[in-house]
């Protein structure tokens, strides 16, 4: 009886049968997926440009890394261009063309007003993807912050606003 019970106990059994594991895939909305797909507005601007703004954030958490700009009218104050180049997964690129997208031809106010939850609801992003929204929120706000900064120093460097045409004309 004890030999019965020990080899019970240290024989290895034949290995069971595998059960195909079933792998449930995971659907993005057509939304995410068209914007992955079909990028709007990649690329890139000169940084030094007066006129351009430029927001870089990242997310350390997963890796993520968008780098948006905007281009604006410096008479009017109109966002007449956007560009993002964004190296992460395809809810922060699709997150990214949308907010290129949205931010052409609005005031520098209106763009600050764009929230995550808008662009997040728009491209029916699940709540572990809700970080890349954010992420284009951020460099929303970075690019504004950063045109700004640039507009302030160029007026100060002057003494007085002037648009580039006149610093030309003057120089």
């Amino acid at each position: 009886m004890l030999r019965v019970a020990a080899k019970r106990l240290f024989v290895t059994p034949s290995p069971a049968p595998q059960q195909a594991l079933r792998v449930l895939p995971r659907f993005y909305h057509e939304r995410v997926v068209d914007h992955y797909n079909n990028p709007r507005n990649v690329g890139s601007f000169d940084k030094n440009d007066p006129t351009v703004g430029t927001g870089l954030v990242g997310a350390p958490a997963c890796g993520d890394v968008m780098k948006l700009q905007i281009k604006v009218d410096e008479k009017t104050g109109n966002i007449v261009d956007a560009r993002f180049k964004t190296f992460g997964c395809g809810s922060a690129i699709a997150s990214s063309s949308v907010a290129t997208e949205w931010v052409k031809g609005k005031q520098m106010e209106e763009v600050l007003s764009i929230k995550n939850t808008e662009i997040a609801k728009h491209l029916s992003l699940p709540p572990v993807k809700l970080h890349c929204s954010m992420l284009a929120e951020d460099a929303i706000k970075a690019a504004v912050k950063d045109y700004e900064a640039k507009r302030a120093k160029a007026t100060t460097a002057n003494g007085e606003e002037t648009t580039t045409g006149e610093k030309a004309a003057t120089a």
